[in-house]
């Protein structure tokens, strides 16, 4: 299976070879992470224990170098969300600073990618990156370095899911993450006068602690094709 995109041809599975993470989790209330995600049809998990009612909000900047859409930055806005199967991670924005990416993202998966500003530093010890539209600042995220992790750590498949044009669509994600780093709290999130920091506020990230931060300096990962969720 390929697509053509801008004149150019991409194969399936999209490969990305080299990658550089740095990502935060926080809990946010169950029904306001829910009202932001209802026009997806999906339900936000609850992980947290019981009786406290939160989801998991994941922000994410991440550094592509080599892969078969070219090099690009890309921010993420996700939440993890119960799947067909498993849970999975609903993607919710994703800003790139590259349009054969957006229109590719936009195109092949239904990635809600839109073209902004992306800033960002993974070379010193604090990883840092903002993001900016038309100007406007929708935010600042600073990452502090973990604790080495094992090799082989984390999660190497997931089912990312996107909402478009009013189409909700699962993507096989699998990923082979080394140089993990890992801790609790580490984040340091500042909201701008962008309407997406407005709606970042409306979960109170604003005043949330980061129940945990990673970094990954290398990443491989392969996408491949959407189906229509439910299908």
């Amino acid at each position: 299976m390929s697509h053509v995109i801008q004149g150019e041809r991409v194969t399936m599975p999209v490969r990305i070879r080299d990658a550089a993470v740095a990502s935060a989790m926080f809990a946010v209330p169950a029904t306001s992470a829910q009202a932001v995600i209802d026009y997806s049809g999906l339900r936000v998990a609850t992980p947290i224990p019981a009786g406290r009612r939160r989801a998991i909000c994941s922000l994410a900047f991440i550094r592509y170098a080599d892969g078969d859409l070219g090099p690009y930055h890309e921010f993420a806005v996700a939440f993890l969300v119960q799947g067909e199967e498993r849970m999975g991670a609903f993607i919710h924005w994703l800003p790139v600073n590259q349009e054969f990416t957006l229109d590719a993202g936009r195109t092949i998966w239904g990635f809600p990618k839109e073209l902004a500003d992306i800033p960002m530093d993974l070379t010193g010890r604090i990883k840092r990156c903002a993001v900016r539209l038309g100007g406007r600042t929708a935010l600042e995220l600073a990452v502090k370095p973990g604790l080495p992790t094992p090799s082989g750590a984390g999660a190497p498949k997931v089912d990312a899911y996107s909402c478009l044009d009013g189409i909700t669509r699962r993507t096989p994600w699998t990923m082979s993450p080394s140089g993990v780093r890992l801790r609790p709290g580490g984040a340091r999130l500042t909201l701008g006068d962008h309407p997406v920091a407005g709606e970042l506020r409306g979960l109170g990230l604003h005043r949330a602690r980061a129940l945990s931060s990673s970094t990954v300096a290398h990443l491989t990962m392969e996408f491949a094709d959407a189906e229509e969720a439910g299908r």
